[in-house]
């Protein structure tokens, strides 16, 4: 047993306040505020370099299991801006707004659907924001607006776009027919939207940037709820593989006073936040509504002639939309664990799912004496994997940072390595640790790492 294990399994505490990860994220470069230097801008986030590995390793198993592992998907990268009749065609223009109130006190601005329990900005101690001096509710778009080209005139006016689904439908056509795909097919990307929120807030949860995966399966009416289960299973599957267990993810259907006018049914996954039950993912029959309405606006027919019984049809569609910034908070609550070691030692770890790692080793030579075979393994390493190399401090001080990183595996050069011809492989969850040929360390991390 090493120094750093202790007899009996260590006590573990889960993440309670959203403060302690917000400050995590910033030390170790997961997450922090944009144009952090001019104090930040609200609702807008970058993601450093362990957060960038983290959210791209998520988006990669998504694309892996919804596009490249199947048959009867295709993937695309659209536009941010779309032709302005996208969004009058959808219906965002005329309906996309939230009800907003100004307080005449603090000048501030509030959802007027969620002001319940929220404390008033100037005075929290004092009063709620629902007795301050509000104005009536007025309706606020929240598509963000930008122009096109030189003029100022309104028809420069375009929008980035609010959700990655509607250049889907726009693309409808053009992608099944150079994809030689038939109905039942779908159509799926990732990529950033964009929302002009009155309350951005928890962290990256509710921001006005943020990026979505999103899947558009179009069948024959007569299949609408067949394809509406198979996505419900297929989707909570790829939930559960993100490690969140029963306890901290359920599906909650939406009741008849919930859906959008154009959805006969909808699921939301939900994961337990510190700060509640709340939607990461969203499963929806939205019907026909969509290629009818781009049909009716382009005055471009979508609809689909079965080559055997002639019927002319318009797809129905069931929608999967996930919230990829939103999963990865998730996956940052869920892998949050203070450990107490004993002695009064404690240790802050993330366990994270070995796969999604933002880093999958870290080569630590005990000495700078032993950089030339620690870099050597560390090149090769990186052939396949995501290594980082650290011969700062002590080496608990190096896996105290590891373990904030997440990082599943650390590998330590020492002195018998060039007489055993053997490194030291520590497993970061049960800080458990084994010799292993230096030569066989890359197989050795591959193994482990698709186990």
């Amino acid at each position: 047993m090493s120094s750093e294990q202790t007899a009996s399994a260590p006590n573990r505490r889960r993440l309670e306040r959203m403060e302690d990860l917000v400050s995590l994220c910033a030390r170790r470069g997961f997450i922090f505020p944009s144009s952090e230097i001019y104090g930040g801008i609200n609702g807008f986030w970058d993601y450093g370099p362990l957060g960038a590995e983290l959210k791209q390793n998520l988006k990669s198993l998504w694309w892996q299991r919804v596009v490249r592992g199947r048959t009867d998907v295709e993937g695309i990268d659209s536009a941010i801006i779309a032709h302005p009749r996208t969004w009058e065609a959808s219906g965002h223009v005329e309906h996309f707004s939230d009800p907003m109130v100004d307080c005449r006190t603090c000048k501030r601005r509030f959802r007027a659907d969620q002001l319940d329990g929220v404390a008033c900005p100037e005075a929290p101690k004092k009063r709620q924001v629902v007795d301050c001096d509000l104005t009536d509710p007025r309706s606020f778009n929240l598509m963000l607006s930008t122009r096109i080209g030189a003029s100022e005139d309104a028809a420069s006016v375009a929008y980035l776009r609010a959700e990655t689904c509607q250049p889907i439908f726009n693309d409808f056509k053009r992608v099944r027919e150079a994809a030689r795909q038939k109905i039942p097919f779908g159509i799926a990307q990732i990529g950033k939207a964009f929302r002009n929120e009155i309350n951005p807030r928890n962290f990256t949860f509710r921001s006005r940037e943020f990026e979505q995966a999103e899947l558009e399966f179009f069948c024959h009416p007569s299949e609408r709820e067949k394809w509406f289960e198979h996505w419900q299973a297929e989707r909570l599957a790829f939930h559960r593989e993100l490690g969140f267990d029963d306890e901290h993810v359920r599906t909650r259907p939406h009741e008849a006073d919930e859906l959008a006018h154009y959805a006969r049914a909808a699921v939301d996954v939900e994961y337990l936040f510190p700060f509640g039950w709340q939607e990461i993912e969203g499963i929806h029959d939205r019907g026909d509504w969509d290629l009818s309405r781009h049909s009716e606006y382009s005055g471009k027919d979508l609809g689909i002639t079965d080559p055997d019984t002639k019927e002319h049809y318009m797809p129905m569609v069931i929608e999967t939309s996930v919230g990829v910034d939103r999963t990865c908070l998730a996956l940052l609550v869920d892998a949050y664990t203070e450990e107490d070691l004993g002695d009064g030692e404690t240790r802050l770890v993330m366990r994270f799912p070995k796969a999604l790692a933002p880093l999958q080793a870290a080569v630590l030579p005990l000495s700078k004496k032993l950089a030339e075979p620690a870099h050597a393994l560390e090149a090769e390493l990186r052939r396949r994997l995501n290594v980082f190399y650290d011969d700062a401090g002590n080496i608990g001080r190096r896996y105290r940072r590891q373990d904030e990183a997440g990082t599943p595996f650390c590998v330590t050069v020492d002195f018998d390595t060039q007489e055993d011809g053997k490194v030291t492989v520590r497993e970061r969850d049960t800080m458990s640790q084994e010799r292993i040929p230096l030569d066989g360390v890359a197989r050795y991390l591959d193994d482990q790492l698709s186990a």
